[in-house]
């Protein structure tokens, strides 16, 4: 790996979509900072089968965490070029039920999935101004659009992620760009293994327009594209197999 090769932060890529998307930047030449906020065996082993990596743990939706995490890999690498906030959090509950989503929940979920992609991307911002040509890209969800989700809470915190993407992208341009990719249903450990997804899994197969459900890997390649179109910012891309014109 160059030393001078540019440097990723994936939050929350100790599994699943962000290990798939810190994987994917390693292989396309960047050095990547790892990060999670429990998984720390999972994520160091991440870290360890990378070319040039490094784990951080830290709680993003914590404040001090995030700015200690965006400290430590500008510590380690001496540069940041691309944040990716993967990190999130849901609960798995009916839209009907009204009551089970309590203001612990709202708060639980939003701390991280809102307030923690604002308060790393703020930490990071200098960082990544400094290089003329830094990225952000945030996951985002296909509930953030529409009436869908694993819960309403979580549906609400994925619209709010997407319009401060856009709001960003319009605030810090030209120096950094910001975008976010928006997957339907992707078969991770956790999906594949909570009866909840298994009807939305069929659902998929049977009528999306690709008629399969996505993969992390498919997350992945959106992100490592998001890198290249130097030309695009603001923009949330669909990652769902077409789900979006049902």
């Amino acid at each position: 790996m160059r030393a001078d090769a540019p440097v990723a932060l994936v939050t929350g890529s100790s599994s699943g979509i962000g290990e798939a998307i810190a994987r994917h930047l390693g292989e396309l030449g960047h050095r990547v900072a790892v990060n999670s906020s429990r998984s720390v065996e999972e994520g160091e082993k991440v870290a360890a089968s990378l070319p040039d990596a490094v784990y951080v743990r830290a709680d993003v939706a914590d404040e001090a965490g995030a700015r200690a995490l965006v400290a430590a890999v500008v510590q380690r690498f001496g540069r940041l070029d691309v944040l990716v906030n993967s990190a999130g959090r849901t609960r798995v509950i009916p839209h009907h039920d009204l009551e089970a989503a309590g203001p612990d929940v709202w708060r639980d979920i939003l701390d991280l999935n809102v307030i923690g992609t604002w308060q790393t991307t703020v930490a990071a911002m200098p960082h990544l101004a400094a290089t003329g040509n830094g990225t952000v890209v945030n996951v985002s969800s296909i509930a953030g659009s529409r009436t869908a989700g694993s819960s309403i809470p979580y549906a609400v915190s994925k619209a709010a992620v997407e319009h401060m993407t856009r709001l960003l992208a319009k605030a810090v341009g030209p120096q950094v760009r910001v975008n976010a990719v928006a997957p339907s249903l992707i078969e991770t450990h956790w999906t594949a293994n909570d009866p909840f997804f298994a009807p939305i899994a069929d659902y998929v197969r049977q009528n999306a327009p690709l008629r399969r459900v996505g993969v992390p890997q498919d997350v992945a390649r959106a992100v490592g594209h998001l890198l290249d179109a130097t030309y695009t910012t603001g923009q949330v891309v669909y990652v769902d197999g077409g789900c979006h014109l049902l």
